[in-house]
């Protein structure tokens, strides 16, 4: 382990988020508040810690994947720890687990929440609040990579260890030069959203962090009613369209810019989540007309929740709690299935599970078989065995995973549907849950096990597993393995 590299460049991670502090800085000056102190001194604290870790010089510049992965878990347990600090200060989230909590849930692009009153919060820390989501959505590190670039950040095992999916690969051949591609269409479609938003009259700060929420696919909003504050039909129409466009795998946009559409429009996965949101959305309309009373508003429901629960980003319009249970079972299903591979969704993964369906199909035609041999397919091409392997043992730590944790928030008599979607939805960085009673849209009612038990699930789930977990293996920090 090259703990040297990893400490230099952990510390380079923490002025970069000082830099992003500044923006939150100006909305306080911008918008009269006195917390114009408090981001000077957690940016401070940034600058002066990563200062210190960048004091060890390392002798060798290599990053394999041991410190790939390591970067990533202690940066963001890092990042989200500092990130917290301004709530912390400010006194408008007086727990440190509270802070760590909203912030963890901000960068994983959970959109769980401690705050039973948004409203009440301030302008800038709404913003920032906001921006952690959208800094998370593509990836903190990626965004560093990609615009911060240095010379002794070898970014590959890094961008593999941060970006969502089964498998990364390069759209060109550099990898920073990949990751500027993506970040620039992110922020391109980011914007695109911003001005559809203000033509449909939503405030412009509305609009921004409601933006950078959707961007993320994360769901923080700065309303307590979420998007059904605005009670406005073309602000829900356009917030759907970009939360299914953000779902969207960003490789398949940057194919399409080269002109490239076969390819594009050849994507298993691209077909599968829009097929799974097209039947969602019918199946969900049908079930809860009775209860709605007119196929436009149940369309409208059904396909705002949809889009907004595949993605995992957990904005509401409708309390789906008071749906039948048809329609519920749907949800949840979607919670676990998520968006697809590359794209700034949570969940499983669309391609993670058409090769984990593709792997139980080939087992059982070679239980009646033994003697065929068959290759998975995906888009064409054969899938390599080790990713078959890893989909596998990823799906089956991911259950053990959600069932010790519902199991640890039992412990706290918290009901046995409250606790278990909690989990799924907090593993998955979706956000909301159910309870026996009514839909979770707050968790500030949780104990402090509760709170650091999901947090730690937010972490892990977007992470995806085995970041996290490496990181406490002791055979990662041997000098040589």
């Amino acid at each position: 382990m090259n703990i040297k590299i990893v400490l230099r460049t952990v510390g380079r991670l923490l002025w970069a988020e000082a830099a992003f502090l500044c923006l939150p800085l100006l909305v306080s000056l911008y918008f009269k508040e006195n917390l114009f102190h408090i981001y000077l001194i957690v940016i401070g604290l940034l600058l002066g810690f990563g200062a210190i870790m960048n004091l060890p010089k390392p002798e060798k510049r290599t990053v394999y994947a041991r410190e790939g992965f390591v970067i990533v878990s202690l940066s963001w347990i890092l990042l989200s720890f500092f990130g917290a600090l301004p709530f912390l200060f400010s006194g408008e989230i007086p727990s440190l687990i509270d802070a760590m909590f909203e912030v963890v849930s901000g960068f994983t692009t959970t959109g769980a929440t401690i705050l039973a009153d948004v409203e009440s919060m301030s302008k800038s820390l709404l913003f920032w609040r906001a921006f952690t989501h959208w800094l998370g959505g593509m990836g903190i590190i990626v965004f560093v990579l990609a615009f911060l670039p240095q010379k002794d950040m070898q970014s590959m095992h890094i961008m593999r260890a941060e970006v969502p999916g089964p498998s990364v690969g390069k759209l060109v051949s550099k990898t920073t030069v990949t990751a500027r591609i993506l970040y620039i269409i992110y922020a391109v479609l980011t914007v695109a959203q911003i001005v559809a938003l203000l033509c449909c009259k939503m405030p412009l700060f509305d609009s921004v962090t409601t933006a950078f929420a959707t961007a993320g696919t994360g769901g923080f909003s700065v309303k307590n009613a979420s998007i059904a504050a605005y009670n406005s039909l073309p602000i829900e129409i356009v917030t759907t369209i970009f939360l299914i466009l953000f779902g969207v795998n960003f490789n398949l946009y940057y194919l399409i810019i080269i002109k490239q559409f076969k390819r594009a429009f050849k994507s298993e996965e691209l077909w599968s989540y829009l097929g799974i949101i097209a039947v969602s959305t019918i199946m969900i309309t049908i079930n809860i007309m009775p209860i709605v009373g007119s196929l436009g508003t149940s369309l409208r429901q059904a396909g705002f929740q949809v889009a907004s629960i595949i993605t995992t980003a957990g904005f509401a319009t409708a309390d789906f709690s008071v749906w039948p249970t048809l329609s519920q079972f749907i949800i949840v299903m979607l919670m676990f299935c998520g968006a697809c591979t590359g794209s700034t969704g949570g969940g499983l993964k669309v391609g993670r599970l058409i090769i984990l369906i593709k792997t139980v199909i080939r087992e059982f035609r070679r239980a009646v078989n033994p003697r065929r041999v068959k290759c998975i397919k995906l888009d064409g091409a054969v899938i390599d065995k080790e990713v078959i392997s890893t989909t596998s043992i990823y799906f089956t730590v991911y259950m053990i995973l959600l069932a010790v944790s519902t199991m640890l928030l039992t412990l706290d008599n918290i009901d046995l549907t409250a606790a278990t979607t909690s989990v799924i939805s907090c593993i998955n960085n979706v956000g909301p849950g159910l309870s026996d009673t009514a839909m979770i849209s707050h968790f500030a009612d949780f104990s402090d096990l509760s709170k650091i038990v999901l947090t730690a699930d937010m972490l892990i789930g977007r992470l995806e597993i085995f970041p996290i977990f490496i990181l406490f293996l002791p055979s990662t920090w041997r000098k040589s393995a």
